[in-house]
């Protein structure tokens, strides 16, 4: 049986570039867009643009962006999604009394790319996360289900707002419904649940789509991995308005680690080399999800070519286990010796925390 081929999107802000270039890489090295290598692609905030935009169709029905143009998104864009007037941080009180940024940047990005297209549309199936904070649970928007239900079928932009309406960043998103009384739901970054949707792609491969855990073909893209430690004799002394954006980052961090933890656990009990987790780790220049000045996109480029490079083989058995072809070892120059399929193309596991 052909294997059941996913691609999961962490978030992470501007640190999409990280992913983006990535898949830039890959595309480049098969010869085909995103959308055509998966049959399901997962994505939390930024991750969730990313795959929307991906699998937005064209005129002609292919997919309309190529992961190169989805770069563009970040490089040329991002500035203007992260833009903050200053009379704005006046109103904020810094970020105190206010969302850090206002939306009509990041609304009007997406409307620029995503217009009218509907979430139904997608070329291939995505799964984009939310947080629904008026229920208090979580809040999944899938193509597949748009399509034979329509009161789930939205707008593109109006998803890619929902999943990456980040708290303290962007206030939350207003999305009309009918399947409830009020009429519409009060969404955020589904990265206070799963900003590493691994796990939750990887349950709708085998409840919705139905497919055998053995079949299943996994590649996973981190945005990045904190490094910078919260030292005791700091946070100890912290209240509400010092912890209201380091606690994000950790919520966020630590949720994407233990996902990876599990599935890596999970899947290592299926055949060898079905998951790729890439994640490169952050220095204090290039953590921060909101810093879209043209020095930290370069810092976040040279981050994803150095683990493009490090992952070159790895990549490469990916690509063909997505392609069921053997790709050559390419990459910038650089001369790697490409595994055997066999072996697991995966970084070092990730242990849980013990007492």
């Amino acid at each position: 049986m052909a294997p059941f081929r996913i691609l999961s999107l962490d978030g992470g802000g501007i640190r999409g570039l990280i992913p983006a270039l990535v898949l830039a890489e890959l595309e480049r090295r098969t010869g085909k867009r995103t959308a055509q290598l998966f049959d399901l692609i997962a994505g939390t905030s930024t991750g969730g643009i990313l795959a929307l935009g991906l699998t937005r169709p064209g005129p002609d029905g292919k997919p309309l962006y190529s992961a190169d143009e989805m770069v563009g998104l970040y490089v040329k864009e991002g500035g203007k999604i992260f833009d903050r007037p200053a009379l704005h941080r006046i109103k904020a009180l810094g970020s105190l009394a206010d969302e850090k940024y206002p939306s009509r940047g990041i609304d009007a990005v997406l409307k620029s790319r995503f217009g009218e297209t509907m979430l139904s549309e997608a070329v291939t199936p995505v799964l984009v996360t939310a947080y629904d904070l008026e229920g208090r649970q979580p809040y999944f928007f899938k193509s597949q289900r748009a399509r034979s239900e329509a009161p789930y079928n939205h707008l593109m932009r109006d998803v890619a707002r929902a999943t990456s309406a980040a708290p303290t960043y962007f206030e939350p998103a207003k999305l009309s419904v009918t399947d409830n009384d009020k009429g519409y739901v009060a969404l955020v970054d589904g990265g206070v649940y799963a900003n590493n949707p691994t796990a939750c792609a990887l349950v709708e491969s085998l409840c919705f789509f139905d497919q055998k855990i053995d079949d299943v073909v996994m590649l996973s893209l981190g945005t990045g991995e904190y490094t910078k430690p919260i030292r005791y004799e700091d946070a100890k002394g912290w209240g509400l308005a010092k912890w209201a954006q380091p606690i994000l980052n950790v919520v966020f961090d630590g949720v994407s680690d233990t996902v990876n933890y599990q599935v890596q656990s999970i899947l290592s009990k299926t055949r060898a080399g079905r998951h790729l987790r890439i994640q490169p780790a952050l220095t204090d220049e290039n953590d921060a999800m909101d810093d879209a000045t043209p020095a930290n996109l370069a810092n976040l480029e040279d981050v994803a070519l150095k683990m493009i490079a490090k992952n070159n083989g790895a990549l490469n058995a990916m690509a063909a286990q997505l392609t069921g072809s053997v790709p050559p070892p390419l990459f910038r120059g650089d001369v790697p010796v490409m595994p055997p399929l066999a072996t697991p193309a995966t970084e070092t596991r990730v242990e849980p925390p013990t007492a």
